[in-house]
């Protein structure tokens, strides 16, 4: 009887059924259809536009549901661990900070706000959690030449990496699965990390948070029950992974010797690499062609390997692949100098998420696209009504021809070959009355000759 009841209170069991029960929450209780059911009756919906990816209204309140999964199932668990008063203030302000963004996140959702007012909500947040629990980034180890910091700086420091990486996150979340794949693997590289350094409370709340986005997976995929995280998902995401980033950082090298704690910024680099580089390029490159940081676009990573042809899964699939390979190397030269470590890692991070963008994939990209339009074709022409799948793979040629063509009209003479071939394909696929996608492919075609005078 002793031995049940050790191994019933023991970290790994409590880990692998915190997570399980997360997931089963998200997925047998209704939780999500509710929230779908809601969203469609008072039209709480994600409006299709001409940056956006799909082509038909979607609920995106997923941050509700994800909210809820999360908080219930690590209230639940937190009882059977060996919990200080410290540790319950620490969850009850982690929540309170959690609850302002999701708020936040949910009126951006149903009316944009400012990126003025959101940043002021989120330092709020931030800052309560930081003050409230004293968490903070106080050493660099060396990396550039920084050690230790001051309090002041470490503060400032600490609050900035919090916003820096909520914000990078909801910058990725522009396709189905991918900030939440992506929140899945750096949780669970910070769950093992908490589990060596027997961090109870943080092990607990890594697994509930990994439960609790694949749960929400399941309807993101969904083609009859789909629904997006929305700005209150990866606000409240993108909070959690920093919180747990940092948290990986103040691990004391005493109890985990089998990293170096001193490049441990950079493994957490690592995790988090995909939104923070994304992050990064889409700024420069906003700063570049003199437009504001904080507009949005659809010139991400992932949206650029959605126009070589790459549903929303693979492309998915693709840039977590990516991420796994880039903490691969990270980890097996820990050993590395800090600041040689983080060249390493730097270049090869830009080899793997700068791929995309090089004219070796023009050739792929314009097969893939003649293959679309056959297919599409066929299916009209053959009498075929076309069903949810069809119309996500219209809308997957239409938003292809449109961003080609916008990208492509300012550019060199062969990029507007291509640009003219395609219009040239589309006008022949228009020429059908009964063909379903006329009306788009004749539009496209208008904003292809008026880009091409132009």
């Amino acid at each position: 009887m002793d031995s049940i009841q050790e191994m019933l209170y023991s970290l790994p069991f409590l880990t692998v059924i915190s997570a399980i029960v997360a997931f089963v929450m998200a997925t047998r209780f209704n939780l999500y259809p509710v929230i779908i059911y809601v969203s469609k009756t008072k039209n709480l919906m994600d409006e299709p536009e001409e940056r956006r990816v799909h082509t038909n209204k979607v609920p995106n309140l997923g941050g509700m549901g994800l909210f809820i999964t999360f908080s219930l199932t690590l209230l639940l668990f937190v009882p059977f661990l060996n919990n200080t008063v410290s540790d319950l203030s620490h969850l009850l302000s982690l929540l309170s900070a959690t609850i302002i963004l999701l708020f936040l996140g949910i009126k951006d959702d149903l009316v944009l706000m400012t990126p003025k007012k959101k940043l002021v909500i989120q330092l709020i947040a931030v800052s309560m959690v930081c003050v409230l629990q004293n968490i903070r980034i106080t050493d660099f180890h060396g990396l550039l030449g920084i050690g230790e910091l001051t309090s002041f700086v470490s503060v400032f420091f600490t609050i900035f990496v919090f916003i820096l990486v909520i914000n990078a996150v909801n910058l990725i979340d522009g396709i189905d699965g991918l900030a939440a794949s992506i929140s899945i693997l750096a949780s669970l590289g910070f769950g093992i990390a908490f589990f060596m350094a027997n961090n109870y409370m943080m092990t607990l709340l890594s697994a509930v948070l990994i439960g609790s986005l694949f749960g929400f997976l399941k309807y993101n995929f969904s083609k009859d029950h789909k629904i997006f995280m929305g700005d209150c998902g990866s606000l409240i995401v993108g909070f959690l992974l920093a919180y747990q980033g940092i948290k990986f950082l103040n691990i004391n090298p005493n109890v985990v010797q089998e990293y170096n704690s001193e490049n441990s910024s950079i493994l957490l680099l690592a995790m988090l690499s995909y939104p923070l580089f994304d992050l990064l390029r889409v700024f420069i490159v906003r700063i570049k062609l003199k437009k504001s940081p904080f507009v949005a676009d659809s010139n991400h990573i992932h949206h650029r390997l959605l126009r070589l042809g790459l549903n929303h899964k693979q492309a998915t699939l693709l840039l977590v692949v990516s991420n796994i390979t880039l903490i691969t190397i990270t980890f097996l030269t820990n050993g590395l100098p800090i600041n040689l470590h983080i060249i390493v890692v730097v270049v090869f991070g830009c080899l793997l998420y700068l791929l995309p963008f090089l004219s070796v994939f023009e050739e792929f990209k314009e097969e893939n696209l003649d293959a679309e339009l056959q297919n599409l074709k066929t299916n009209t022409y053959s009498g075929t009504k076309l069903t949810p799948n069809g119309n996500e793979q219209e809308g997957r040629v239409i938003n292809l021809m449109r961003s080609n063509t916008k990208n492509e009209s300012h550019t060199s003479f062969n990029n507007q070959t291509l640009a003219k071939n395609r219009s040239t394909k589309l006008k022949f696929l228009a020429s059908d009355k009964n063909n379903s996608v006329t009306n788009d492919a004749s539009k496209i075609q208008l904003d292809t000759n008026e880009l091409n005078t132009k």
